[in-house]
């Protein structure tokens, strides 16, 4: 057993939540600036140039990309090989991580403690959403996503019928895009799930949320689905902050699971353009 003690993840998780809200992945960045000669909309054109324009003012500045820094989400695989040294648990030290970076970067406290009575706020943006998966070897790989509410807002699930196929799922992505208009603020990215159950397909779309832009499924028909949803999606005229133009979404991606024959789950789960994701391998 390898022993990894539980203020290395804590510390490894208030700097990859303090990053990963001041410099965009170099992926998005990339992408952002490719689309940005791709589109034709004059408007759209110099919305582009301020979503840059922004993404190197906070890198340089060390201020947030956006004043909504999300709630944190945390992505954790965790070597079985492992064995944790320390007070508490792993999700004890994620928490405290994700408290020490929101308070010591002044980041927005989004976290109601109640969702229906709503209050009160935590003021640190605790507690996290965290999802472990064991895996072989004696690793801990901690994925750090802030997620947004607007764009969060704008996903959706649905129980197809296994019947509704390709083009099923197809419309499903489109409708939803569609029905987000400019609230998640695009050019978005788009993380689609499909199989498993209602709440795995869901899983899975945020998963794959945190593929890098340009890397595509590798299984070559869904990579080629991929393509064809974002070509439809880039077909709508929605265009950048929905203002108009020819690009709308910079990738979809696609996870899928095995699935029971009586269903099709799809979860869509959308990105804004500042795709905020941080990761580290202890």
């Amino acid at each position: 057993m390898r022993k990894v003690k539980l203020n290395e993840i804590e510390e490894s998780v208030r700097k990859l939540f303090l990053e990963a809200n001041i410099v965009l992945p170099d992926d998005v960045l990339n992408a952002l600036r490719d689309a940005s000669t791709k589109e034709e909309s004059p408007i759209g054109i110099e919305i582009f140039d301020d979503i840059l324009k922004n993404a190197y003012l906070a890198k340089e500045e060390g201020m947030p990309i956006c004043q909504d820094t999300g709630l944190a989400v945390v992505f954790v695989e965790l070597g079985q090989e492992v064995q944790f040294e320390g007070n508490g648990t792993i999700i004890d030290a994620i928490n405290s991580g994700v408290r020490k970076a929101y308070t010591e970067g002044y980041f927005r406290a989004s976290v109601l403690a109640d969702p229906v009575k709503r209050a009160p706020n935590t003021k640190d943006n605790t507690p996290a959403v965290v999802w472990v998966e064991i895996v072989p070897g004696d690793r801990v790989k901690i994925i750090a996503v802030p997620k947004g509410g607007g764009s969060e807002n704008m996903s959706k699930i649905k129980m197809l019928k296994p019947a509704d196929g390709v083009d099923g799922i197809k419309r499903f992505v489109l409708e939803t895009v569609e029905q987000a208009g400019s609230n998640p603020c695009p050019p978005i990215v788009v993380g689609v799930g499909i199989g498993g159950t209602f709440e795995k397909c869901a899983y899975l779309a945020k998963k794959a949320l945190l593929r890098k832009i340009g890397e595509h499924h590798p299984d070559p028909f869904y990579a080629q689905l991929e393509k064809e949803i974002l070509t439809e999606i880039n077909k709508t005229g929605i265009g950048p902050m929905g203002l108009g133009g020819r690009i709308t979404a910079i990738s979809v991606n696609i996870e899928t699971y095995p699935c029971h024959i009586a269903s099709l789950p799809v979860a869509v789960n959308i990105n804004c353009h500042a795709a905020r994701h941080k990761e580290i391998i202890i």
